[in-house]
């Protein structure tokens, strides 16, 4: 069922805390809800609100959020070792997650405790531990806003990349994310190419679906603050990627540097923020209502009281110090509003 909000407050709907209005806030259910939406309120301005974990408001917002509230699931097939399953955009990440592991799927195990709503995985490409969520999914269903029609694409056409998808360039402010579709297996295939994952892992006697998800959830709440006490929206940077000579000076230098390889592009290698943030010394540091959190860098936190742009003034600040020290360019993963 449909339903309309105006003039709402913001606080207790995004997980940095800000205290922002919205001068409308529509939720829906059904797909035909949504056209029935779009023809009565013909927004010029909207935006996908979730469950607000990746949204950063710097102002109140003159448009109408959208906020899906479907969230079943679906086995669409299963033939013994491959399950294919619909789950809708409001059902909550790492519940599905949760259910996979005990379901015996491998998959996403990797990909556990990331606080997000499924409809919000593809948009960001969701990725932690060696994995990406686009390694799981089949398809995308999503309400095209311009032709006012459900459209279904596959996995190839989503455009998807580091922290990357067709949802944030050619479909941004056309689609909103109905539905994911998954391909999950039974034949174990652990990823350990971590070293905080192994040691966790081996730790509670080996490689299981479960001992993978307990790992990663210890690992996370051991470094991530919960935005229910401290204001926050997880990583708020993304890892840089940088020219492959550029990364060979910084390992000259600092030889403790950590670096990946990037997939298909051998002049290319992935920094980690994080160590980036923490070698410029502003690991814990804080001003005023906003800061580094102490135990992961990449996190920035709201201390209480914070505006959005407090937060992202702050952010520019940090990326302001990275520059300077190690001329390397890092931006925020987080929408900004």
């Amino acid at each position: 069922m449909k339903r309309i909000y105006n003039d709402i407050n913001l606080e207790n709907r995004n997980s940095f805390g800000v205290k922002q209005q919205a001068a409308m806030l529509a939720e829906f259910e059904t797909a035909e809800e949504l056209k029935e939406l779009f023809e009565e309120l013909k927004p010029t301005k909207w935006y996908v609100l979730g469950a607000g974990n990746n949204t950063l408001f710097t102002a109140d917002y003159d448009g109408v959020l959208v906020t899906p509230i479907c969230s079943k699931r679906t086995i669409l097939k299963d033939d013994g070792e491959w399950v294919d399953v619909r789950v809708e955009a409001a059902h909550d990440w790492d519940e599905f997650v949760a259910w996979s592991v005990d379901s015996g799927l491998w998959g996403i195990e990797n990909l556990s405790a990331i606080p997000s709503s499924v409809g919000a995985a593809p948009v960001q490409n969701i990725g932690a531990y060696g994995a990406e969520v686009k390694d799981a999914i089949t398809a995308v269903e999503y309400f095209d806003t311009k032709e006012l029609k459900v459209v279904r694409i596959g996995c190839e056409e989503c455009g998807f990349g580091y922290r990357e998808s067709i949802f944030k360039h050619e479909l941004r402010g056309v689609a909103i994310i109905l539905a994911v579709e998954f391909r999950l297996h039974r034949t174990p295939t652990p990823n350990l190419g971590y070293g905080d994952v192994i040691k966790e892992v081996e730790a509670r006697g080996g490689a299981t679906l479960k001992n993978i998800r307990e790992a990663i959830c210890a690992i996370r709440v051991s470094k991530l603050p919960d935005p229910k006490e401290l204001g926050n929206a997880g990583s708020f940077f993304k890892n840089p990627i940088v020219p492959s000579i550029v990364a060979e000076r910084l390992r000259n230098e600092y030889p403790t540097m950590p670096s990946y390889p990037v997939p298909n592009a051998e002049d290319r290698v992935k920094l980690a923020a994080g160590w980036l943030i923490d070698q410029a010394g502003l690991k814990g540091y804080r001003e005023g209502h906003v800061g580094v959190h102490d135990r992961q860098a990449l996190v920035l936190v709201n201390h209480g009281g914070a505006t959005g742009g407090e937060v992202l003034h702050f952010a520019e600040f940090v990326c302001s110090v990275v520059r300077t020290k190690f001329g390397v360019d890092i931006t925020p993963e987080v929408n900004i509003l």
